[in-house]
């Protein structure tokens, strides 16, 4: 019973965060901004930062089922 919301929120946090890391390498393979107003350097490493640990809570989330 208690598997359900966990295999919800390990998709959820998975699907999310390989998606930013996707959408973040396709950004820098362009050398297309990844936030605008904001230092290229600092777009990058926050990005990639937040789909990281995304992608960890997912798996964690999964590790929990």
């Amino acid at each position: 019973m208690e598997s359900g919301p966990a295999i919800f929120a390990g998709a959820a946090f998975t699907l999310f965060g390989a998606g930013l890391l996707l959408w973040t390498g396709t950004r820098v393979l362009h050398r297309a901004p990844v936030a605008h107003g904001v230092s290229p350097v600092a777009a990058i490493t926050f990005a990639t930062s937040l789909g990281t640990a995304f992608v960890v809570l997912g798996v964690w989330c999964f590790g929990r089922v």
